[in-house]
């Protein structure tokens, strides 16, 4: 913790990108595991979301089961001291390739949803967008008998459920033009919205460093921020328990829990004048 704390001090304005072992301790589970395998199938892909009427009859019956555990899931140390890192003038800009929410719910302003949030809900076809919350009660209108079913529950939203017949839940369609309802973030062989990726870029670019926490950065949507400070010649450190693709890129990593090292790192950091 104190190399860490020696590390901000030394580069007061950083970027930070965040991960799904940020929100572990908020009761959202994470992707991989600590050597970096995925720890259940991969979530659900855009190309057969968009054709398959029965891929979405999947997707949004199992969402309908996981959506409560979203919902009420509170920020825990480790977003709150990001939010106090930012009050105090230390983080710039913090990217997240989460879909909680839960940064900015603990009060976070700069922040990049790289990959959308699952609190809204969009048309593919007309744009337009409403409250997952609201979808939520039609789902449950049109599909009674899902209310009480349970599951364990993945890092998107999804719940794992052996043996269920999925062919009889209703989907609504978007009450506007009728068109697919899709929730509001990146899917799988979908394309991060490119103001996005310019934005986190961006801070990167003018970041003296760049801070990684709770992620793998098997996904090269995450990777590539890391692997533009490595080639402007600034330090990065990580805090996260497993291997990651840069660990050959990283000046510090910490091997811990990142609410546990957050909380206690930032108590220690003084505000920027």
């Amino acid at each position: 913790m104190s190399a860490l704390r020696e590390f901000i001090q030394r580069h007061p304005r950083l970027a930070v990108l965040t991960g799904a072992g940020v929100s572990t301790s908020s009761g959202i589970p994470d992707y991989r595991d600590e050597a970096g395998e995925w720890k259940r199938a991969r979530p659900v892909e855009f190309r057969p979301f968009m054709t398959d009427p029965r891929v979405r009859q999947r997707y949004w019956s199992r969402s309908t089961v996981g959506w409560p555990t979203i919902r009420g899931a509170q920020p825990n140390g480790a977003h709150r001291a990001l939010a106090q890192l930012e009050d105090r003038g230390v983080v710039q800009l913090l990217i997240t390739q989460n879909v909680d929410g839960l940064h900015s719910t603990a009060g976070s302003r700069n922040v990049v949803d790289l990959h959308g949030r699952l609190d809204a809900v969009r048309c593919m076809s007309c744009g337009h967008t409403l409250p997952r919350a609201e979808l939520q009660r039609q789902l449950l209108a049109d599909n009674p008998t899902w209310a009480q079913i349970e599951g364990r529950v993945a890092p998107d939203g999804d719940v794992d459920i052996e043996g269920r017949d999925y062919s009889g839940f209703l989907v609504p369609d978007c009450p506007q033009c009728g068109g697919i309802l899709k929730p509001d973030v990146v899917f799988f062989g979908e394309t991060v919205p490119r103001e996005r990726v310019a934005r986190a870029f961006e801070g990167v670019a003018n970041a003296d460093a760049l801070l990684v926490v709770g992620t793998s950065l098997m996904v090269y949507s995450g990777f590539r921020f890391v692997e533009a400070a490595a080639a402007a010649g600034k330090p990065i450190a990580a805090v996260n328990r497993g291997r990651t693709r840069a660990d050959h890129l990283f000046a510090l990593k910490v091997r811990a829990s990142s609410d546990e090292v957050l909380d206690a790192v930032s108590t220690a950091i003084k505000p920027i004048v």
